[in-house]
């Protein structure tokens, strides 16, 4: 008995260790979709799916990629309109467990932030009390792994300039023109 439990426990986990992943095409380069057993835990943008394909890898070690292009076509698809048309929103179940408590506070933070609009990072940090909190918040944005699904590209600094954008300052530029458009 306690050997079939042991093999229950071991098929279990390796489910909730797998993350399967797909890669697309969209206006603004190659598209990375992930998903875990909750829903999805990362998109990236880039110009190069080998990175991209690293970049997964290195945000989460330890668990099992399995590419699965089938299983997600319909995510990758539902990215892909959403760079397309921004205003027809991106609804898919996001998985954002793998951040700290501060970071997913700031990323919720970001999904409030409606199509079109942007904030700066001070104002995003006074919303979540921290007054002095402009650098911490700038930094969870960069901790974001889920491109699109949270917002990041729609903070900007105190002057309303670009900033840093971990997909690019042009993609950052592109989505926001493509927002404003709507």
């Amino acid at each position: 008995m306690n050997h079939i439990q042991t093999d229950m426990q071991a098929t279990t986990t390796s489910v909730l260790d797998t993350i399967s992943y797909a890669i697309g095409q969209s206006a603004l380069g190659n598209i990375l979709a992930a998903r875990g057993p909750i829903g999805v835990c990362a998109i990236l943008i880039g110009s190069d799916a080998g990175t991209l394909r690293q970049d997964l890898a290195n945000r989460f070690p330890g668990r099992v990629l399995l590419e699965d292009a089938a299983g997600l076509r319909d995510d990758l698809a539902a990215i892909a309109r959403f760079i397309e048309t921004p205003g027809a929103g991106l609804d898919l179940p996001l998985d954002m467990r793998h951040g700290t408590p501060f970071q997913q506070r700031v990323w919720e933070a970001l999904r409030a932030i409606p199509c079109g609009a942007t904030v700066t990072y001070t104002a995003l940090a006074r919303r979540l009390g921290m007054p002095d909190g402009a650098r911490a918040v700038a930094t969870a944005c960069a901790a974001n792994v889920i491109a699109l699904g949270i917002p990041c590209h729609r903070v900007l600094r105190a002057d309303g300039s670009l900033s840093g954008y971990r997909w690019g300052i042009e993609r950052k530029r592109a989505l926001l023109e493509r927002e404003a458009a709507i």
